[in-house]
């Protein structure tokens, strides 16, 4: 009867370590079966959200993805070979621009306006502006002309060609991109802007030609009045890229002048200098370049901004990617002349007598 008892705790013994493993065995199965299953749907998620949501939610045709993003380290080859003046320069006739865009909009593109002579407000004591933009005061100019438009790709093109001036940063083997031929010209630095105007016997408006330009003489905010209104601009990426310089005619002027307010910064001829009686500190005017002061800090990328004795120029009259205040016709920015951005861009001014140019 011993013996029986023994063998059958010995089979229960036994019995219990194999059903231990199974249960071992089970549990690292499910676990596995579960890690798979939520490996698969973080997968679905991802391949949802990267192929279905994100293209939906993108403010550019996701097909032009190629053109819109580029590989690490390609703006700095793009912007060596530019700067050795490498690019190609493709050299348009007079024909083929104006095939472009026919004979009508090249005249329209290219007009001036007249500024009257007299007194108008520059600046702003609002409470919210930039101190920069203060103190409002009274200026009197002489009469003067404004390009009615910023300066286009198609402008650009004919000034490259003829010069043999490389052309601007993005514009592939020395093409205009396809369908921005009236598109404002960008990637272009002061100096660029500053040597188109030349060419055209023109010049770049001095600060206070362009906000009496843009704003008349009773003190507007926006170049067609007080309040914001967002179908009379280009801004807060709101189509995501510049437009073409006739797409806002309900934003012109009090003189007529168009797109003065978003769409591109514009380039001028005076330095960022205080106003007269102005409160805002030395500093904002300084000019300043980032400086890694030690071996650790450069690999760190950390920088300190130190003064040097040269000056920023001025840009007026906000861009495509600014907030709705920076399109004021008192708000001022300003940049190096040597820097190019794809929301920098001119036009040209001149002196009062009618001006016989190109472009």
């Amino acid at each position: 009867m011993k013996n029986k008892v023994s063998s059958r705790r010995q089979l229960s013994e036994a019995e219990r370590r194999k059903r231990k493993r199974f249960l071992s065995a089970t549990l690292v199965t499910c676990a596995a079966i579960a890690m798979v299953g939520g490996a698969a749907h973080v997968v679905d998620i991802g391949y949802t959200r990267v192929f279905a949501d994100m293209p939906s939610k993108a403010g550019y045709d996701i097909a032009e993805m190629k053109s819109r993003i580029r590989a690490a380290g390609e703006d700095v080859t793009m912007h060596e070979r530019h700067e050795a003046g490498k690019t190609e320069v493709y050299h348009y006739t007079e024909s083929e621009l104006l095939a472009l865009v026919g004979e009508e909009l090249w005249q329209e593109v290219n007009q001036m306006v007249t500024i009257p002579a007299g007194p108008f407000l520059m600046g702003s004591d609002r409470i919210r502006t930039s101190e920069q933009n203060r103190p409002q005061h009274e200026v009197m100019l002489p009469e003067y002309r404004m390009a009615k438009y910023p300066t286009t790709n198609i402008q650009y093109a004919q000034f490259v060609s003829e010069q043999g001036y490389r052309p601007p940063l993005d514009w592939e083997d020395g093409h205009i991109p396809e369908g921005v031929e009236l598109h404002p010209v960008t990637m272009i630095s002061w100096y660029d802007a500053s040597n188109f105007c030349t060419w055209a016997n023109k010049r770049l408006p001095h600060e206070v030609e362009w906000e009496k330009a843009a704003r008349g003489d009773d003190g507007r905010r926006w170049p067609w009045g007080e309040l914001m209104d967002t179908s009379r601009l280009n801004t807060y990426y709101s189509t995501g890229s510049a437009t073409n310089v006739t797409q806002y005619p309900n934003g012109a002027s009090p003189y007529g002048v168009m797109d003065m307010a978003g769409n591109v910064y514009e380039w001028l001829e005076s330095d960022f200098l205080p106003y007269k009686g102005s409160q805002a500190g030395r500093e904002v005017f300084q000019g300043k370049i980032q400086v890694a002061s030690t071996p650790a800090d450069r690999a760190m990328k950390v920088v300190d901004l130190v003064g040097v004795d040269a000056k920023y120029k001025v840009l007026r009259g906000g861009s495509w990617k600014s907030d709705p205040f920076s399109t004021t016709t008192y708000h001022r920015n300003f940049s190096w002349p040597h820097y190019a951005s794809d929301f920098f861009g001119f036009r040209c001014a001149a002196d009062g007598e009618e001006v016989k140019g190109k472009g």
